[in-house]
């Protein structure tokens, strides 16, 4: 028997060795009762999501939980899910509609003398050492920090370590890094006036759940129907791809509904590529296409 608890506005419970956290007690229990029928909590709980919300509402989510962060009210937020269909873009594109400036390409140690951090958002992308990601969260300790498809930084244990310092709920988040060898002009603890958001590729249930309770998290984890249904909506909107007819790009995602079933990467990059094959193959383009994208 699962027990359910109801603290801090959410009922919680162990389910599979792992504390899950619902807002709703009927979707707790839609949680337990797939648990309990050999299903995984990750799978139990996308499939969850996705019979309440739609994945453009889910999108959405994203956009809302970024302006609560870039306002003060949200120390950071998780974005995960199937790369390719658009999580980067709706996190920059939310971050500069909320007034705050790119500023990955100048250089981590002169942000503070030439740069408005608390204005500003940082792009870490690739891999990064426990230390490189202390200097990086010193650096930009009054900003906003977004760890792209840096999932180093979630699977390293001192690099989880100083992030939970970075993420926890106390009035002061004070981050240490003790050496008994000094080898540059890092402090060896700071407070950390930051936020954090991390996108990544990885499922929920792969990312450390200290992490995912210390934040607001979307998973966006779709079926290949909803992954047409995310397509179909980016390029209604005019600033996906505007170079192109939208009767291209309406002809490319039809074609790719038609084989998606055979489709080697279902994405906006598949998108993409149909969609200039249309303008640009003559009468032959969907044998080209398809045999461009199936597998």
């Amino acid at each position: 028997m699962i027990e359910v608890k109801f603290v801090n506005g959410k009922y919680q419970a162990i389910i599979n060795g792992k504390l899950v956290k619902r807002a709703n007690k009927s979707h707790m229990d839609y949680v337990i009762r797939k648990a309990e029928q050999g299903g995984s909590d990750a799978s139990v709980a996308v499939r969850a999501q996705e019979s309440r919300f739609t994945i453009n509402q889910r999108f959405g989510f994203v956009s809302d939980m970024v302006s609560m962060l870039t306002k003060g009210d949200q120390a950071s937020v998780v974005v995960c899910g199937p790369g390719g269909l658009g999580k980067s873009h709706t996190v920059t594109e939310s971050l500069e509609k909320s007034g705050l400036s790119d500023v990955s390409l100048v250089e981590e140690y002169d942000a503070g003398d030439r740069i408005d951090s608390k204005n500003s958002y940082r792009v870490i992308k690739g891999y990064s050492t426990p230390k490189g990601l202390y200097r990086t969260l010193y650096d930009n300790r009054n900003g906003v920090i977004v760890f792209d498809d840096c999932d180093s930084v979630l699977k390293d244990p001192v690099s989880l370590n100083l992030l939970k310092g970075a993420l926890d709920s106390y009035s002061r988040r004070i981050i240490s890094w003790r050496s008994e060898i000094r080898d540059d002009e890092l402090p060896q603890s700071f407070e950390f006036k930051g936020r954090v958001i991390f996108i990544s590729n990885l499922g929920s249930d792969k990312i450390d759940q200290a992490i995912i309770s210390r934040s607001m998290s979307v998973d966006l984890s779709m079926t290949k129907e909803q992954k047409i249904e995310r397509m179909q909506y980016l390029l209604e909107q005019k600033s996906f791809m505007p170079e192109y007819a939208k009767s291209f790009k309406q002809d490319a995602l039809d074609l790719i509904n038609s084989v998606r079933d055979s489709v080697k990467e279902l994405s906006l990059r598949t998108l993409i590529q149909v969609t200039k094959i249309r303008k640009s193959a003559g009468a032959n383009w969907k044998d080209l296409a398809e045999y461009t994208i199936v597998g």
